[in-house]
């Protein structure tokens, strides 16, 4: 059976943090693989690319998530306990809560409410000089998800809570006191909600039959119990924190219509297209570099050797634009994602991956997906139809080393304005 092949150096983790999203690929392309074995932080990983990666690595029986996600990413992003780090029954009876929170109405109630949130914004913008893209938006998701969910959140703390939930979104990836801060934020977080679920179970804190946070306060586990107060924490807040971070792809969104200008009117001249427009984004852009598993049983793929235990990494942002699966891959182009493309045929649930891939049940495919893809949806409808802006000389550069990336600028409009009400877009 021939070696899996090796990264040259002893440990790859600087080169992670120098390389960022371009880490996995630039090694598959070096040593012609779609699989290679290194060292992050001094623990043996075995990085992927590709729909056959994919595929084989949302197997189940070959790979489990338990225990794979390094401590400082579960104590940042992830929190301990949720459901990223379940298998099993207990991953199956924690992902029907989600999708049951997640269902097509209520993803429209949240979606309404951030449109409702920006629409009002649209005025105020108006009165200002300058507006970051990117700060706006993360505010609008805040105050939109913390009321969907039923958590409260008086005006003065949207901005304290925005803070604290990007504070745990960029952590994971940081070093120092930004990663310390983090924990911090993470961990009072936490201990809040796990108060507040409290108070809902004893009746201290009503809310109406329905609201993600009542469902998730008595939802019983696969074992029967009430999940613990910090695990229905940590649930709670994986929903809102995932909402947050739909701010990049916002922000994104807003970038690509500013480099490719004629599809502003293309989406307002075929609204059809707002959805292929979202899908480009989402391929093209950058949010999660990679997904995080370990080896569930010893097994052999294309005559390499998987050991039991071992950390794999699956690059997700690689995939993405693997030439094999997109031809052109550093062209934005949301005509491949049209009907007439597509032919009738579904997107591949291991080709199309920047939030994961393999099936949404049982699998391990993010619940909150179809939710990122409304609220961008909506928010694109919004640059292109509802306001007009201009964007002042700014440093849009994305820098693929960090993770996660962003627009530096954040970017900035000026001089924003409601469109007429005919040029605003349909949505649905």
């Amino acid at each position: 059976m021939p070696a899996m092949p090796r990264d040259r150096s002893p440990d790859s983790t600087l080169a992670l943090l120098r390389d960022g999203y371009r880490f996995v690929s630039r090694r598959c392309d070096r040593y012609g693989t779609d699989v290679f074995q290194t060292r992050l932080l001094l623990r043996r990983t075995i990085c992927m690319r590709g729909r056959e990666a994919a595929r084989l690595f949302y197997d189940q029986d070959r790979f489990q998530r338990h225990g794979a996600a390094p401590l400082r990413l579960q104590q940042t992003l992830l929190g301990k306990g949720g459901v990223q780090s379940l298998d099993g029954e207990a991953h199956a009876a924690r992902k029907r809560l989600l999708i049951s929170l997640l269902r097509p109405e209520r993803i429209h109630a949240l979606a309404d409410r951030f449109e409702h949130e920006w629409r009002q914004r649209i005025e105020l913008w108006a009165d200002v000089d300058r507006v970051t893209l990117y700060d706006e938006v993360a505010r609008m998701l805040c105050r939109a998800v913390f009321a969907w969910v039923g958590v409260p959140l008086a005006q003065s703390e949207v901005t304290r809570r925005t803070v604290e939930i990007h504070a745990m979104i960029e952590g994971g990836g940081q070093a120092g006191p930004a990663h310390w801060r983090a924990r911090w934020t993470r961990n009072r977080a936490e201990q809040q909600l796990a108060e507040l679920v409290e108070q809902v179970r004893r009746g201290r804190y009503r809310l109406p039959e329905g609201t993600p946070l009542r469902e998730i306060a008595e939802h019983r586990d696969h074992t029967g119990r009430l999940l613990k107060p910090r695990a229905a924490a940590v649930c709670t807040l994986n929903l809102l924190r995932p909402t947050v971070a739909v701010d990049r792809f916002v922000t994104f969104a807003a970038l690509a219509l500013h480099e490719q200008p004629r599809w502003r009117q293309r989406l307002r001249d075929d609204p059809a297209m707002v959805g292929p427009f979202v899908h480009e984004v989402r391929r093209y852009y950058p949010l999660f570099p990679t997904a995080i598993a370990r080896v569930r049983r010893p097994f052999d793929w294309h005559g390499y050797h998987f050991p039991r235990g071992r950390r794999t990494l699956l690059d997700l942002y690689g995939t993405d634009h693997d030439p094999r699966l997109w031809p052109d891959p550093e062209r934005f182009d949301p005509e491949r994602f049209a009907p007439e493309r597509l032919r009738g045929q579904e997107i591949d649930a291991f080709s199309l991956i920047p939030q994961g891939g393999g099936d949404p049940y049982p699998g391990h495919r993010c619940p909150g997906e179809w939710a990122t893809i409304e609220l961008l949806e909506r928010a694109v409808a919004l640059l292109a139809g509802a306001m007009t802006y201009d964007v002042p000389e700014q440093d849009l550069r994305v820098n693929l080393g960090r993770m996660p990336t962003l627009p530096a600028s954040g970017f900035v409009m000026t001089n924003v304005r409601a469109a007429p009400v005919r040029s605003s877009l349909p949505t649905g």
